[in-house]
C-alpha cells in the first residue's frame, strides 16, 4: 500500500518571505518557517492565516508566539549543540554528509557520535525535530516520481557477483524510475551506483565496478572504501549527467557508513521510522535481492501493507534468487500463501535475475 504524500511550502530566508508577502500572500495554512528572525512581524503576522504553521527555530516574542499557538500553529524551538541542522528544508548529499577526507571528523561521522553519546531530553527532542524535518523535506522531493526499491544485504563486498548483480539492476531500473536504497553499503550502494550511471553504456558501469572492487569494503577503512566511491564521481562525464537515485540511511546502523552514489539521501536517527518511509515511499513497486533478517523483515513489513491494499494503491513485490526464496531462507511460500486469494496475488514475483526483475516493473 503506497500512499500519496503532500507538498510543503518551506521559507528559509526573510527574503523569500518577504517576496510572497509583497506578492499578496496571507494564507500560510501549512507552511514551515525555517530559522527566521520574526521579531518585526507581529503586524505582518497577524493578518495571516497560521492555523496549521510550523515555526522551526524561529525568533518570535513570547506574546507572538503564544497568539500563533492558539491558533494552531505549532512552535519548534532551537537546539543547541547538535552537529545536524535539526530545522534544514532540503535531502543531504553526499558532499555534505562527507564534508571532510577523514570520516571520523565528517557531518557524518559527527552525527554517529553525538547520536552514540548525548543524552537527555533536549537531545531526545533534537533528533525527533531533525528526523520531521527530513521526512517533511522527503514529502517535498518525492512528490511527481516513479520510485522502485531496491532492498537487499549489506554484506554483499564489492567484487562479488551479489554486488555487481545489485549494481546491473540499478542501471537497468534507473533508465526508467527513481532508485531508492537503505543508503548503505553493500547491495545498497551498488544500486545506487548502477542508478548514478543509468544514463551511460554497460561498459562504463563495468568499469566503474572494476575501480570500486579495488576497496572491497568499509572495514578497515571507510576513508579508503569513500574514496574508490570519490574516484568513479571524479568522472566528468558521470558529474555532467548522474543519473538519480534516493538512500535513506540510519544513523542507528551509524557503523555502517552510507554510500556516496545516491544523489539524494534523507538520513534519519530512527530506524523504526526510516525502515516505514522506505517502503512506503516505492510507489512503482520494490525488488528484494538475497539479504538476512533485514531483508526479510522489509518482505513481510511491505506485505502486510500490500495485503490491505485496493488494487489502486498496490504495489509489485518482486523477489530475486528462486533458490535462495524456497530453499535458503524460504520466505516465498509464505507470502505466496499470504496473497492467496487478495488482490495483491497478481502482483507478486519470483524470478531467478535481476534482467528478469527489472522486466516485471518496466512493461
Amino acid at each position: 500500500m503506497k500512499p500519496t504524500r503532500g507538498r510543503f511550502v518551506a521559507v528559509d530566508s526573510l527574503a523569500e518571505l518577504n517576496r510572497r508577502l509583497t506578492a499578496g500572500t496571507r494564507d500560510l495554512t501549512g507552511w514551515r518557517l525555517i530559522g527566521l528572525d520574526l521579531r518585526g512581524y507581529a503586524d505582518v503576522l497577524a493578518r495571516c492565516a497560521t492555523g496549521r504553521t510550523t515555526f522551526a527555530g524561529c525568533d518570535l516574542d513570547p506574546e507572538v508566539a503564544a497568539e500563533h499557538t492558539r491558533r494552531g500553529a505549532l512552535i519548534l524551538p532551537n537546539v543547541a549543540n547538535a552537529p545536524v541542522d535539526v530545522h534544514r528544508s532540503s535531502l543531504y548529499t553526499a558532499g555534505e554528509l562527507y564534508d571532510h577526507d577523514v570520516y571520523s571528523r565528517s557531518l557524518d561521522g559527527r552525527a554517529f557520535a553525538w547520536q552514540q553519546t548525548a543524552q537527555g531530553p533536549r537531545s531526545t527532542m533534537a533528533r525527533a525535530l531533525h528526523d520531521y524535518s527530513v521526512d517533511a523535506a522527503l514529502d517535498q522531493w518525492s512528490a511527481g516520481r516513479a520510485l522502485v526499491g531496491v532492498m537487499g544485504g549489506h554484506a554483499a563486498s564489492r567484487g562479488e557477483e551479489a554486488y555487481d548483480d545489485a549494481a546491473r539492476l540499478g542501471h537497468l531500473l534507473g533508465r526508467t524510475f527513481t532508485v531508492a536504497t537503505g543508503g548503505g553499503p553493500g547491495a545498497m550502494e551498488a544500486a545506487n551506483l548502477g542508478a548514478r550511471l543509468s544514463a551511460m553504456g554497460e561498459d562504463r558501469l563495468r568499469e566503474a565496478l572494476g575501480t570500486v572492487a579495488t576497496t572491497p569494503s568499509y572495514h578497515p577503512s571507510v576513508d579508503a572504501w569513500a574514496g574508490a566511491a570519490r574516484e568513479v564521481l571524479r568522472d566528468p562525464a558521470v558529474a555532467a549527467a548522474p543519473g538519480e537515485s534516493l538512500g535513506i540511511p540510519t544513523w542507528h546502523y551509524g557503523h555502517e557508513p552510507p554510500n556516496l552514489f545516491a544523489t539524494a539521501i534523507a538520513k534519519y536517527f530512527r530506524n523504526a521510522l526510516r525502515e516505514a518511509i522506505l517502503l512506503q515511499i516505492c510507489n512503482r513497486g520494490i525488488v528484494f535481492l538475497p539479504g538476512a533478517g533485514g531483508t526479510v523483515q522489509e518482505i513481510f513489513q511491505d506485505a502486510c501493507e500490500n495485503y490491505y491494499a485496493t488494487e489502486e494503491t498496490l504495489a509489485p513485490m518482486v523477489l530475486v534468487g528462486r533458490e535462495y526464496w524456497t530453499e535458503q531462507l524460504p520466505a516465498w511460500p509464505l507470502l505466496r500463501s499470504l496473497a492467496a486469494g487478495r488482490s495483491m496475488e497478481a502482483h507478486i514475483h519470483l524470478v531467478d535475475s535481476v534482467e528478469a526483475a527489472a522486466e516485471v516493473l518496466i512493461t
